[in-house]
């Protein structure tokens, strides 16, 4: 029973991310990422979450740029806010689009890409409320671009081994 199981498992072609994304870097990683002057803010929570990536995610080390043969350079290019609805003639949730530019350094070269990502969040009355909600805002919209990030580079490496 157990042999067929093991069987079945490894006749699926299954292979983690981890796996796909050594296909395009190495196991050392040099994460950069540039400040942004608007919200500086940011820049902790991208390089604390990109790493946080590479060690789980990539099964990788991060590395100081000398050493690293691998590099990521992350710019958080921005946010524009859209209403989606009205109470009262107040903007009552809306629609966040983060830009997030990423530009990878590895075996084959130098790549970039450009990441959108979008949140809807509520909007509250209160202006400290609505700044702290707004902040949430980028940060999840962060968060789905690093997730989006990733699958991109998992899609390369998958290509990269099927050729």
């Amino acid at each position: 029973m157990v042999t067929i199981l093991l069987l079945v498992l490894n006749a699926c072609g299954y292979k983690p991310s981890s796996h796909m994304i050594k296909n395009i870097f190495t196991d050392t990683v040099y994460v950069e990422v540039i400040v942004d002057r608007v919200e500086p803010e940011n820049a902790p929570f991208i390089k604390d979450e990109m790493n946080r990536l590479v060690y789980n995610r990539f099964k990788g080390r991060v590395a100081s740029k000398a050493e690293a043969k691998s590099q990521i350079r992350i710019a958080y290019a921005g946010s524009t806010y859209a209403p989606l609805a009205y109470e009262n003639g107040y903007v009552t949730r809306y629609r966040a689009n983060i830009l997030v530019h990423f530009t990878m350094v590895n075996k084959e070269g130098k790549s970039t890409k450009l990441i959108t990502s979008i949140v809807e969040s509520d909007i509250e009355a209160s202006s400290l409320t609505s700044s702290t909600l707004r902040i949430d805002a980028i940060r999840k919209g962060l968060e789905k671009a690093l997730d989006e990030f990733l699958a991109y580079v998992s899609a390369k490496g998958m290509l990269k081994e099927a050729n």
